[in-house]
């Protein structure tokens, strides 16, 4: 595996009736599928709240050394094809890794339950002349038809779910056979967010009122992935899935996070990778 095509820029642009528009613009949401669950429309409303927030620490990562360090774990990881690879950003939050792919000349789309999220990666897609097609829906209930990605990025996603499993069998639908899934996430599960506001030193959620690391606090305790171990949990589910190549790389913090910064995560991050069977 290597990485395809070179840096380029674009312009973001509406590409449907659902796909996320300029805030300026009038047109809806999507409808949001999370129907009556009560804890459902909470996390919804959590990572609404944060969306403000989110949007500028994903805007110094771009402009950072941040920016080539998670490229430099992604290309090795992305399938060898002759032209353009379709990647898929779950839980894209401000839009990060689908600006970085896309940049690398990736045509990308990328999904978030959380509208207001939708907003800032627009916001920042624009920014950085990024064409990338936003669309709000839930990732364990993809409206993509199946094989339609040759990549599926997912960053500190996975742990926010209410069926993770679910959510994994569905990234491995709509990827190609031979298409590969990269997951970037932590044990978040056994955290106690409260204590993050605690600790002064620069540091991605320092700046929380305590409120809001009580509000994360109380949704981690109820998630099912809080009583799971990982990433170990995630293994055997993507081998279960029957999934090639599944590795997992828990030294991946090391690497990114090697400089204490204003993005620096206090939570040890593992990698991901796997392949769909080619059939």
């Amino acid at each position: 595996m290597r990485a395809y095509g070179a840096p380029m820029q674009t312009h973001v642009q509406p590409l449907s009736h659902s796909t996320c528009p300029f805030p300026s613009s009038s047109m809806a949401p999507s409808a949001s599928r999370t129907g009556s669950r009560p804890l459902a429309r909470r996390i919804q409303s959590y990572w609404s709240l944060r969306a403000e927030g989110f949007g500028s620490v994903r805007r110094q990562e771009l402009h950072s050394d941040k920016q080539a360090l998670w490229w430099a774990e992604i290309a090795p990881l992305l399938p060898v094809q002759g032209k353009p690879l379709r990647v898929l950003d779950v839980g894209t939050g401000a839009g990060f890794l689908a600006i970085l792919l896309a940049r690398h000349g990736a045509l990308v789309s990328a999904v978030d339950s959380s509208w207001a999220m939708l907003e800032q990666a627009a916001q920042l897609a624009a920014q950085e002349q990024c064409t990338i097609e936003f669309r709000q829906m839930e990732a364990d209930r993809l409206t993509y038809a199946e094989g339609n990605f040759d990549c599926v990025l997912a960053r500190n996603v996975t742990w926010t779910l209410l069926n993770p499993k679910a959510a994994y069998a569905e990234w491995q639908r709509v990827l190609r056979p031979g298409g590969v899934l990269i997951n970037f996430d932590a044990d978040y599960g056994t955290t106690d967010f409260t204590k993050l506001g605690g600790d002064r030193e620069q540091h991605a959620h320092r700046d929380l009122a305590h409120d809001v690391l009580q509000e994360g606090e109380d949704i981690r305790k109820n998630l099912p992935l809080s009583a799971r171990r990982r990433p170990e949990w995630d293994m055997q589910i993507l081998q279960e899935l029957g999934f090639e190549q599944c590795h997992c790389d828990t030294d991946l913090s090391a690497r990114i996070f090697a400089v204490r910064d204003a993005t620096w995560n206090p939570v040890p991050m593992f990698a991901l990778s796997a392949t769909r069977r080619n059939y």
